[in-house]
């Protein structure tokens, strides 16, 4: 398949995150960001973001995305098919001891998604850049919509408005998995914002402004913890140096 045209919205997101053998972490980062990045993209996906979570020392955080469900299908099978996985699974897969916590998703608003942009992605060896991401991530019934609106409509204006405007928003992708060897979480009702900040002090500034406005106060973040089904998890992540989400 032909790399993905960046001016192509990718309305199929993997959120993927591995436990990884103890001390492991740096080593797959390694091998991830200097042989795993170009031939994923050049079988037609976009690695959009590959991250350390600061609270679990082996966990490996990242994300890729895809056009839609049909390319997404044949762009995992040229590369986990091809030459260049058949390298380094090994050594990959030495790593990890789970690798099947994954969301399937797709964008919360027309307007809340990534492109693939790769013309922008660090060369191999650059630092990490230092900024503090966070996902968080709202469980909500199955087949409900009320929490979900109450972010898109309610949260997400207010994140804009007190100064720390999400870089993306999703939501649980229902289809089918079209690549059954890799395994999906199934029967989520999931939203998942990700927001960016000089450090992790700014992010800080930014809950206290958030908490302390009368509408998410008062209206907004009641309404969420009413219809979720379990506490929001944030996860807190330090960007790779060739993470194009910083």
């Amino acid at each position: 398949m032909p790399p993905i045209d960046p001016a192509r919205p990718l309305t199929v997101i993997e959120l993927r995150q591995y436990t990884l053998r103890p001390g492991r972490r740096d080593d797959l980062v390694e091998l991830f960001d200097r042989e795993l990045v170009e031939p994923q993209e050049e079988a037609g996906m976009a690695v959009l973001g590959q991250f350390r979570d600061l609270d679990a020392p082996d966990r490996f955080v990242w994300l890729r995305g895809f056009p839609d469900m049909a390319s997404r299908h044949d762009a995992l099978t040229a590369f986990y098919g091809g030459p260049v996985w058949a390298r380094h699974r090994a050594r990959a897969n030495a790593t990890m001891t789970d690798s099947d916590d994954v969301l399937l998703l797709r964008p919360l608003t027309h307007d809340s998604g990534f492109h693939a942009a790769p013309s922008t992605r660090p060369r191999p060896g650059t630092p990490a850049p230092g900024r503090f991401v966070t996902a968080t991530v709202w469980s909500f019934p199955p087949a409900r919509a009320d929490g979900t609106a109450l972010v898109r409509d309610g949260l997400l204006p207010l994140l804009r408005s007190t100064g720390a405007a999400p870089i993306a928003a999703y939501a649980t992708e229902t289809a089918p998995n079209t690549f059954p060897r890799l395994p999906v979480r199934t029967g989520e009702n999931a939203v998942v914002v990700l927001t960016s900040h000089p450090d992790e002090e700014a992010h800080r500034r930014h809950l206290t402004a958030l908490r302390a406005h009368p509408v998410a106060r008062g209206e907004v973040l009641p309404g969420i913890e009413r219809e979720q089904t379990s506490r929001p998890r944030t996860l807190r992540l330090a960007p790779t140096g060739r993470s194009l989400i910083s």
